[in-house]
């Protein structure tokens, strides 16, 4: 090992890099490729969300911001929740993060330490793993399954996997990368059990809206109180087309408000005020930008299980939610492998072994691309499969 990386945290130095942003960095430069590997569309954010935050800009809106977020914000976000989920919410609960992965890795240092155990499904996305790993836990992953009618947790054996060291759940519904949405009764069954042994669910609901059987997925905030171990996470990334604004929140029991201001003040004093302001006009007056981004996704989803169904080594069911497909490849033993190969026809996706256990031997889609550009990467996707 190089000196200066024997000198830091050895988990820290050894964590692999990404298995996508690997991909990406390789491919790049590349400029005639489909880039369908990461977690958003090709729509710019919308422009009346960019100039709510130009005006804040210029009306010099450029102080330091509160840290769990400027009021008029959280009191947006608040009332968005409510109308969505149908629950009273109080702005107290509410705290706005640098993105979906700040309200992730603060709640993880908030509950646990070194040897603490936190369950997850997989495959899933890496990030939240590697966090833990980070800060010391120990993450225990619980496989879903596969079979004829999709992807499915076996809810016995995620309780097995809780032991005395378990300090939280992880569900993330509508999950990436396999598009998988937790039904009411398993979220109830799961509540249940948490409440028996004193565990914390985290809830990533980043995906909540995009469903394509349901008008939206079932959340825990629905049939949980407001003072119970519950967090839910949350962004505007994929709603709203904001993913390089990095503005996230989470819904928490308001006792730990002061909680997440500690932690927000000790790791980046909080968000970019006037790009708060931005984010104020996309929960507000985005709702038709929501809904076109459903129906988009709707038409390209329907595009790729058109050209995935013709192809004789490929295993799949149209995913139930989110905006990916993840497709198992017959006779391919290295899904990295073939995400090189596939760089070379001219579209980029994510290999299944950046997902963890039970991603190998699978490719993840993002659909999230106009109905156009994906079906000239299908096109080519059935030529490099071929």
């Amino acid at each position: 090992m190089n000196g200066l990386l024997a000198s830091i945290r050895r988990d820290v130095a050894e964590e692999p890099e990404s298995g996508i942003i690997e991909l990406v960095n390789h491919a790049r430069d590349r400029p005639d490729l489909i880039r369908l590997w990461v977690g958003e569309g090709d729509l710019p954010t919308p422009s009346f969300i960019g100039e709510a935050a130009i005006a804040a800009l210029r009306d010099g809106q450029t102080f330091y911001s509160h840290s769990r977020g400027i009021p008029p914000l959280r009191r947006a976000i608040a009332a968005y929740v409510a109308r969505l989920h149908g629950v009273a919410m109080s702005p107290e609960r509410i705290s706005v993060t640098v993105g979906g992965m700040q309200a992730v890795m603060e709640t993880l240092q908030m509950l646990t330490g070194p040897g603490d155990e936190l369950v997850y499904t997989t495959p899933a996305w890496p990030n939240a793993a590697a966090a833990l790993r980070i800060a010391g836990g120990v993450p225990r992953a619980v496989p879903l399954g596969f079979g004829n009618r999709g992807w499915d947790l076996d809810l016995d054996r995620l309780f097995d996997a809780c032991g005395p060291r378990t300090k939280a759940i992880v569900i993330n519904s509508p999950n990436n990368p396999t598009g998988w949405v937790m039904a009411r009764d398993a979220m109830i069954a799961l509540r249940d059990f948490a409440r028996a042994r004193g565990l914390w669910i985290i809830s990533d609901e980043v995906y909540q809206r995009l469903t394509y059987d349901l008008p939206q997925a079932p959340s825990f905030l629905e049939i949980m109180e407001p003072e119970e171990r519950l967090i839910v996470t949350n962004t505007f990334s994929k709603n709203w087309s904001m993913t390089g604004w990095r503005i996230g929140w989470l819904v928490a029991p308001a006792a730990l408000g002061q909680v997440y201001e500690n932690l927000n003040q000790f790791s980046t004093s909080g968000v970019a005020t006037f790009l708060q302001f931005g984010a104020i006009a996309a929960i507000e007056g985005g709702e038709p930008t929501v809904k076109a981004l459903i129906d988009r996704c709707r038409v390209s989803r329907g595009i790729v299980a058109a050209a995935l169904a013709g192809l004789p080594r490929v295993r799949f069911v149209p995913a139930a939610g989110a905006f990916y497909q993840f497709f198992a490849v017959d006779g391919e033993a290295d899904s990295r492998a073939l995400a090189f190969r596939l760089v070379e026809a001219g579209v980029g996706l994510a290999p299944g072994t950046a997902f963890g256990p039970g991603g190998e031997g699978y490719m993840r889609l993002c659909f999230a691309a106009s109905p156009a550009a994906m079906t000239t990467a299908m096109e080519r996707l059935v030529k490099g499969l071929g």
